[in-house]
């Protein structure tokens, strides 16, 4: 029998700045869904790889160090560690988690800027800059902030519209004032590098309209901005935080850089475990997972670059979520309104964030509004009253009435049979929503699943006689809802495996899911209450 290879993916998550904590809003649109889609494919038995790492360079990074009067490379080491150690609480798990100041990703960008030097990709000109001439020196980026020159939106930052999404070029802010200050600064000329963005304009129109697997919403605007025009992309910043560039005293824009990351991270793991990093990258399916506000530099700058370097395959799938807001507002941890990650956690177990965020987030750009009270009657009604209800009634009467053994049917009414074809055919249901990244429906046919386990339960009466048909099938049916819940809730679905006592017998396998694999006289452990419920006095009062 031929063994067939495994289907290789690599997931990637967008790089958060190291200049504070992960937030609930980057768990939303980023690494909650990423790592949700990696456990699927773990479970599908995929040869899956999820890379991230953070963002060490660029003004944010600066203006925080400046803040904080502490040296750059301190702050990022600090935050880098900080947010790994909070995704890991909330259950996210990376393969490698690195850092765009390594080593590795200083190779790779120089070698990208010298290829696209070399084949006519980038030429140098003259241009003028801002200037704070109370602060004596140039204000790149977030240094400037003003009107945006597109949709009008007010206090935006002079590289990019949090409003409207798009790039702002070199300039072009209007009524711009020092973020240091609050001057407004003067105009100061200085030699960049310029990356011909629009020399691709044609190349990516046909990527993009070729790719069926890029959001169609997300596409059709991206199109628009070709068709309106690309602009070159100037690609240098007059300051000494970043990736050198050659014999000049500037280094290269954050995103020019950063994304570069994705690749170099990469390939570092292929080379601790003595693999071509390169040849894997080319051959597999790529995810880069990422929230709107940065589909200009992932629909155009990430792929115009890998066009014109030649060496590295275009991503496959660009999976693209909207803002999270709270009461209405959108939370940005650069203007300090967000609700971070480990606060959060403190309180609620990860498990409950997980299955809300996921409940309430549509796969599409559409912004999702957190609210408190819609958060209690989730987990009260649906994953406690649901899930834990129908998972603690069928472990606890096998437990009481059959001394913890699962117990031996007899033959199968026609309920039981319908119930039996339900546990073995749900999977295929579920396994084409998480497929295709539309996390909140896979939940939602889980928890339709879930509510005729409990009214086939309640009919059969177990707590009767002959129990043995319902205890025997409904235990298998939890087993099922552990495999299917497994990446949206792993540590609960990890104490269901527990409490079932399979760790030793059964590997948790999404084959498995559609499989009546609890035989009798299995014994199981003592179970526990799965999930509290959460009071009123739990909620934050604001």
């Amino acid at each position: 029998m031929v063994k067939l290879a495994k289907e290789k993916i690599i997931v990637t998550s967008a790089l958060p700045y190291a200049n504070g904590e992960i937030h609930l809003g980057h768990v939303v649109s980023t690494y909650l869904p990423a790592d949700i889609f990696t456990r699927f494919c773990r479970l599908k038995n995929r040869e899956v790889y999820h890379v991230g790492g953070t963002d060490d360079y660029g003004v944010p990074i600066l203006i925080r160090a400046e803040k904080e009067k502490k040296n750059p490379k301190d702050l990022v080491t600090f935050w880098r560690q900080r947010d790994l150690e909070d995704l890991k609480d909330l259950g996210v798990i990376f393969d490698i988690f690195d850092r765009t100041s390594n080593s590795e990703n200083h190779w790779l960008v120089i070698h990208f800027f010298q290829k696209l030097k070399e084949k006519g990709f980038i030429d140098e000109k003259e241009v003028e800059l801002w200037f704070c001439e109370h602060d004596k020196r140039f204000l790149p980026d977030r240094y400037v902030v003003g009107t945006c020159p597109f949709c009008g939106a007010k206090n935006q930052y002079s590289d990019s519209c949090e409003n409207c999404g798009r790039f702002i070029p070199h300039g072009e802010i209007k009524d711009p004032k020092c973020s240091i200050c609050g001057r407004p600064p003067i105009k100061k000329k200085s030699e960049h590098y310029f990356f011909k963005l629009s020399k691709f304009s044609h190349q990516l129109k046909g990527w993009l309209e070729k790719n069926h697997n890029l959001q169609s919403d997300v596409k059709n605007y991206v199109l628009n901005w070709i068709k309106e025009g690309l602009i070159d992309w100037d690609i240098t910043r007059d300051m000494e935080w970043g990736v050198k560039v050659p014999s000049k005293d500037q280094v290269f824009y954050g995103w020019f850089e950063n994304h570069l990351g994705y690749i170099s991270f990469f390939l570092k793991l292929f080379r601790t475990i003595k693999k071509d990093g390169k040849e894997f990258w080319n051959s597999s399916k790529i995810y880069h997972f990422i929230g709107k506000d940065i589909v200009y530099h992932h629909y155009l700058f990430l792929p115009a670059e890998r066009m014109g370097e030649e060496e590295f395959k275009l991503p496959d799938f660009i999976p693209t979520r909207g803002h999270l807001k709270i009461n209405g507002q959108k939370l940005s941890k650069s203007r300090g309104f967000y609700v971070g990650l480990k606060e959060f956690l403190k309180i609620f177990p990860p498990d409950y964030l997980r299955y809300y965020l996921t409940s309430i987030t549509p796969y599409s750009q559409q912004d999702v509004n957190f609210e408190w009270k819609e958060f209690q009657e989730k987990i009260n009604g649906e994953l406690m009253a649901n899930v834990g209800n129908f998972v603690h009634r069928t472990l606890t009467f096998i437990w009481h009435k059959f001394g913890g053994q699962i117990p031996k049917p007899n033959e199968f009414s026609k309920e039981d049979k319908q119930f039996e074809q339900r546990i073995k055919s749900i999977s295929r249901e579920v396994e084409g929503l998480y497929e295709k990244l539309e996390f909140e429906k896979a939940l939602k046919k889980i928890l339709e699943f879930c509510s005729e386990c409990n009214s086939y339960f309640q009919k059969k009466e177990p707590w009767k006689s002959q129990s043995e048909n319902c205890l025997f099938l409904s235990a298998n049916a939890v087993k099922t809802l552990a495999i299917l819940l497994q990446p949206i809730i792993p540590f609960s679905s990890e104490k269901v495996w527990n409490y079932l006592d399979l760790e030793k017998t059964e590997e948790m396998t999404w084959e498995n899911s559609s499989l009546l694999t609890i035989k009798p006289s299995h014994k199981i452990k003592k179970p526990e209450i799965l999930f509290k419920k959460i009071e009123g006095k739990d909620l934050p009062k604001k």
